[in-house]
């Protein structure tokens, strides 16, 4: 439909200038007003142009794609001969010819419409090098497609016309070219870790004593059954932050705030949040195995924590007070344990002999206690009951240098 329009365009435009060249023909013109046309540039490799034919000899149409002269259906204008052949339209072969340096009819002696369509290099055979070309496209397609290399830790997901067929292991694997069969390949043995909240957000959680505290932790996971991973779940990644998250809150519900923000119940609270995670993963049958989850941060809300500060300090220096009464109790307990030790050791010695070690401890007593007193009193008959000692050693003291001088 589109060739015959443009065809049919052409042939009314070839019509038009018909009436103009036979105008010009029987007034014994040329078609630029009885003028030569002006010279066209043209390169040395260009082929030479006919000249247009002197008035009175075939001017015919100035028809571009027709060769020149004599007239449709055998006329001719200014007394030309008409035994030369009918000239044609031209065709869609014509208009979309290419440069080969073949004469045909609206060729132009080797000149295509438009510079014409490029084409491929011939063989020495003659034959096109297209069949060649197209086969070495196909089998490099068919090799990129069909080989496929899966690393130590990857699996590969096979899938065919759409639907899963099977996982291939490490190493090297044939498939069928795409799109017949495609493989998705996957690392399921690196350990991923995803941090919640990232950044420097702030991830309130209500505790057991209506509480806020702001945490933030780690999970670490991997792929268990990369073909539930890849089919059973939409967005597994997201799916497993938004479980550890629920199972975070479940956990901190349970513990007061001490227990959370302390690090006594931070082992207990991570352990309650794995298992909470691979159990609802299982359930949702996601391929995914839970390695561990770390409490990196337990704070109070961000707008509390001067007062949770004050408080905190309080509480350290009351722990310290009462560390330092447990000290000194200890060592008291010490001390009298030891003293009571002794006592026993005495003890065992008065049971065997108890006038000996009454009169024994009698004398260790007085002497301890009259060890530093100025005044002796004596109650015996016969005997001053006053005597002073101390004076009399005193005298004595101060007497002994004068008579060692001497």
């Amino acid at each position: 439909m589109i060739g015959d329009a443009i065809a049919r365009g052409w042939l009314a435009m070839a019509g038009n200038g018909n009436k103009t060249d036979d105008s010009a023909g029987s007034g014994g013109g040329s078609p630029w007003g009885g003028s030569e046309p002006p010279a066209e540039p043209g390169g040395d490799d260009e082929p030479p142009r006919a000249d247009p034919p002197a008035p009175g000899k075939n001017a015919g149409p100035r028809n571009p794609w027709l060769p020149g002269g004599g007239a449709p259906g055998g006329r001719s204008g200014g007394g030309g001969s008409g035994g030369e052949p009918p000239r044609r339209g031209p065709s869609l072969e014509d208009l979309f010819r290419g440069r080969t340096g073949a004469p045909g009819p609206g060729n132009g002696g080797g000149r295509g419409f438009g510079g014409g369509m490029p084409r491929l290099p011939q063989r020495p055979d003659g034959r096109s090098w297209l069949p060649a070309i197209a086969g070495g496209v196909a089998l490099i397609w068919i090799a990129l497609t069909t080989t496929h290399m899966v690393g130590p830790k990857e699996q590969g997901i096979v899938v065919t016309l759409g639907k899963y067929s099977r996982t291939i292991g490490p190493g090297v694997s044939l498939t069928l070219p795409w799109p017949i069969e495609s493989v998705t390949v996957a690392d399921v043995t690196s350990i991923k870790r995803d941090t919640i909240p990232e950044g420097e957000a702030e991830k309130l959680m209500l505790t057991s004593d209506q509480n806020l505290v702001d945490i933030s932790y780690l999970v670490r996971w991997n792929i268990k059954d990369l073909k539930l991973y890849t089919f059973q779940l939409a967005d597994p990644d997201t799916t497993v932050k938004e479980v550890a998250e629920a199972a975070m809150r479940a956990s901190i519900a349970e513990v007061p705030l001490t227990e959370a923000m302390g690090g006594t119940g931070r082992g207990d609270i991570e352990q309650a949040v794995r298992v909470r995670m691979q159990a609802v993963l299982d359930a949702y049958r996601s391929g995914v195995l839970i390695q561990g989850v770390e409490i990196k941060k337990a704070d109070p809300p961000g707008k509390v924590i001067d007062a949770f500060q004050k408080v905190t300090a309080a509480q350290q220096d009351a722990q310290r007070e009462m560390s330092n009464a447990q000290a000194w109790a200890q060592q008291i307990t010490a001390r009298a344990q030891g003293d009571a030790a002794a006592f026993d050791k005495v003890y065992e010695q008065y049971k065997l002999a108890p006038e000996v070690t009454r009169r024994r401890m009698y004398y260790e007593t007085i002497e301890r206690v009259l060890s530093n007193n100025d005044k002796v009193i004596v109650a015996a008959p016969g005997v001053n009951s006053y005597l002073p000692l101390p004076e009399l050693r005193k005298k004595a003291e101060a007497a002994q240098p004068a008579g060692g001088t001497q």
